[in-house]
């Protein structure tokens, strides 16, 4: 899918605790360090390369760069970044608190760059957890998925325009959103207001992170489902790891990105 999103989408070293483990989950085993940036980035822009038709990067990158790269590609797989990638930056910069984000290409508001602080790129679990987060964000916020022509929503806004009805987004609001009446707004990036809606409903979501609004629990449950055993029962937590489950595409990603990175069935 090619996303419309023209807000950065990232996450940062802001404390998140969560039920164990979005780009740290409390299944992770500790604090949740994800948080959406507040400014294009929040961190310096160091070096930025353009992909080139058959995949590679120009110029050639260092060889961290490099491997967070190969590893976001890992997870997205070639033909998905090919198709909706267009640039890679990094900076280097361990005084902000963002690991990555993706915003919407400048030139192709249709495609998406992808932004690294490799600060942060020698803890594994924490890079491939941050990445597969936003390779959430990039599944559920494509061309079909966003009607950017809307000014008003009867569905979620998602900064550039409205979800379109039949999306997988929207129908994880509708289901899993919807019956709150202390929900933070559709828009909501304030992580203060997330942390007070996650201390009244802590067990429906894997993080404080994610209760930030319903784009945030989609990445960070899809990032805790990919990476995290299973969830069953009944609770809200287990209806939302069958929702993916349900989903061809996120639950294909799930066992691909399990398989590529060993992690066990």
């Amino acid at each position: 899918m090619r996303a419309r999103w023209t807000l950065v989408l990232g996450f940062s070293l802001a404390l998140l605790v969560g039920v164990g483990a979005w780009v740290g989950v409390s299944a992770l085993g500790g604090d949740d360090p994800r948080s959406p940036a507040p400014t294009d980035g929040d961190f310096a822009i160091t070096a930025s390369y353009r992909l080139t038709p058959d995949g590679a990067l120009d110029p050639a990158p260092d060889e961290r760069a490099q491997r967070v790269w190969d590893d976001f590609v890992r997870v997205a797989t070639p033909a998905f970044v090919r198709s909706d990638v267009t640039t890679y930056r990094v900076g280097d910069d361990a005084g902000s608190d963002t690991l990555a984000y993706v915003i919407s290409d400048d030139d192709d508001p249709t495609r998406w760059a992808f932004a690294a602080n490799l600060a942060f790129a020698d803890d594994p679990r924490l890079l491939l957890t941050t990445l597969v987060h936003e390779y959430g964000h990039l599944l559920s916020l494509g061309v079909d998925d966003v009607d950017t022509d809307a000014s008003t929503c009867d569905t979620e806004w998602t900064g550039a325009g409205c979800l379109s009805a039949d999306s997988d987004l929207q129908r994880f609001a509708e289901r899993f959103w919807a019956g709150y009446d202390d929900a933070p707004a559709r828009d909501n990036l304030d992580t203060d207001v997330g942390t007070a809606f996650y201390a009244a409903h802590e067990a429906d979501f894997v993080s404080d992170y994610a209760a930030t609004n319903a784009s945030e629990d989609f990445a960070e449950t899809f990032a805790t489902f990919v990476l995290e055993p299973e969830i069953v029962g009944d609770s809200v937590l287990a209806d939302k790891f069958r929702y993916f489950a349900e989903l061809p595409e996120y639950a294909g990603a799930r066992e691909r990105i399990r398989a590529e990175f060993s992690l066990g069935s």
